[in-house]
């Protein structure tokens, strides 16, 4: 069964909707801050709205609802580990079960959003405490649960498909050694082809004769009474004897 990746969802505090929690809280000096930054968040103006978080927190540092608020204008612009750590503060400051639940909650998301499986799954056990109706940290919790167990059974498919994929990958370079040998033996040959091709074409190659076959002949003969001539000549010169003075 494929769980599909659910909308993480955080909650909003909001000033009305807690006077009747904390009024002693809102008493203090930061309330309008908290009130101007809830309304530039809903315009989702989060840079704005952290800005004014802050201003409030510099008036009541222990402001649970000002921590918690700026921990959503933190976790929208996905600065996770900060709206974490304000998340966290909120649920240490507050009194109220609802913000400790719904701040542990968002806590939980955080670590969702980093697929942090174990740690998501505490922040949704300890939200549920708090708050046993919670029907969304109820799904989440369930979500991070399937994904974990997911994670730690695939964990061998992981590793399974990393070794097939280095296998893969080695039968593929030995496939590339192998066609670079024979691309290597066949410029080889070419080269050498080349080669004799080259040093044939430097030979002097004999030349068609011009001569038809009665001139050949005819050369024939006149070489051949030149020799019989130079023979009779070489006779002559041969036979001759030096003359020399009488001996008188």
């Amino acid at each position: 069964m494929i769980m599909h990746i659910p909308e993480i969802t955080y909650r909003m505090l909001t000033t009305a909707g807690l006077l009747c929690l904390c009024t002693g809280v809102w008493a203090q000096s930061g309330n309008k801050y908290i009130r101007k930054g809830n309304e530039l968040y809903k315009k989702q103006q989060f840079t704005d709205a952290e800005a004014n978080y802050k201003k409030a927190l510099e008036q009541n540092q222990q402001s649970d609802i000002g921590r918690y608020n700026l921990g959503n204008s933190l976790y929208e612009q996905k600065r996770f580990d900060d709206a974490r750590s304000q998340y966290a503060n909120s649920a240490k400051l507050a009194k109220d079960k609802t913000v400790k639940g719904d701040a542990n909650y968002n806590i939980g998301n955080t670590y969702m959003e980093g697929k942090k499986w174990d740690e998501s799954i505490k922040s949704y056990k300890q939200a549920l405490k708090l708050n046993p109706a919670d029907e969304q940290a109820r799904y989440n919790l369930a979500y991070a649960q399937a994904m974990l167990k997911k994670q730690q059974q695939g964990g061998g498919g992981d590793n399974k498909d990393k070794q097939e994929n280095k296998e893969k990958d080695k039968q593929k370079q030995q496939e590339q050694n192998k066609n670079d040998q024979q691309n290597k033996q066949q410029n080889k040959d070419q080269q050498q082809q080349d080669k004799e091709k080259e040093q044939q074409d430097e030979k002097p190659q004999p030349q068609p004769s011009k001569l038809d076959k009665q001139e050949a002949e005819q050369l024939l003969q006149a070489a051949q009474q030149s020799e019989k001539k130079l023979q009779d000549k070489m006779k002559k010169i041969k036979g001759q004897v030096v003359p020399v003075e009488k001996d008188w």
